[in-house]
């Protein structure tokens, strides 16, 4: 409620002048989030706006993925129809896996207490004199978060459909003995990439939205058996909803991390057959 009649400094509440009574660490886990999401920003941000080193047959960056801009030979698989875009290509595409996280339940209340210290844990009293909720601009905007869901189904169809292309035989010039190439390729890039798909949807299966798109407004479960077993399914799924918010979003990092050094020819890829 926006008013200043309500929190830890309302007139109904026991004056204690310690900010917390608490004696466990308790900043621990609001500083660990703050520096791990500020070094995943931070690289992410860096990654997208540099345009360059994204792609390594047959391994494309989950951070480029659909690549529709002005991409390097062998990376459109849909085409290019942003050949126009100035900018990276990556910058195209990031705003829909993006605001999926940003405004992901789960992520709200990571950085509300990392960033915004509001507040920074149970039983700790918040700096801030107001409190308006989610009712106000900018954060209003949070509830678009069941839209982002629909958009993050398909970003994980299309990165499920890369990790099928990483299985591709490799090119001439990164084949095996004398220049013929095998009829499937797999190596250490393809197993970061099914990891990283595999925990891209267990989140995204998880999310709240999705309890809710799949069970959601129904008055009687015993008639839609179907629903309800799907709905049962996410719940459970569900409750390590934050754990495959933070797999995911390293597994993410890493596959790009991975390309980006086969791109640039610091590393060869590690290659099983």
């Amino acid at each position: 409620m926006a008013s200043t009649d309500h929190g830890v400094t309302s007139p109904g509440r026991a004056h204690i002048e310690a900010r917390t009574l608490r004696q466990d660490r308790w900043w621990q886990a609001p500083l660990t989030t703050f520096v791990v999401f500020s070094a995943f920003v931070v690289y992410a941000t860096v990654r997208a706006f540099m345009g360059r080193d994204y792609y390594a047959s047959p391994y494309l960056s989950p951070f480029y993925s659909p690549c529709l801009g002005d991409c390097v030979e062998g990376a459109s698989d849909f085409g290019q129809p942003f050949a126009w875009w100035p900018l990276s290509a990556a910058l195209i595409i990031l705003v829909f896996p993006l605001g999926f996280r940003m405004t992901c339940y789960y992520y709200r209340k990571a950085y509300y207490r990392a960033f915004w210290l509001s507040p920074p844990a149970c039983g700790v009293a918040e700096p801030h004199q107001a409190y308006s909720g989610e009712t106000r601009f900018p954060l209003i905007l949070q509830n678009v978060h069941r839209w982002f869901w629909y958009a993050a189904v398909l970003v994980g169809l299309v990165l499920t459909f890369d990790t099928v292309l990483a299985f591709r035989p490799m090119p001439a010039e990164y084949a095996l003995g004398d220049g013929e190439t095998s009829g499937i390729h797999m190596g250490l890039g393809t197993l970061l990439m099914i990891a990283n798909i595999v925990f891209i949807w267990l989140y995204t299966l998880s999310c709240h939205s999705c309890r809710h798109v799949v069970g959601g407004r129904l008055r009687h479960f015993s008639r839609h058996p179907v629903r309800y077993r799907l709905w049962t399914w996410v719940s459970r799924l569900n409750e390590s909803h934050g754990k495959w918010a933070w797999y995911s979003l390293f597994s993410v990092a890493i596959v790009d991390l991975y390309i980006f050094l086969l791109a640039t020819g610091t590393i060869q890829d590690v290659r099983f057959f």
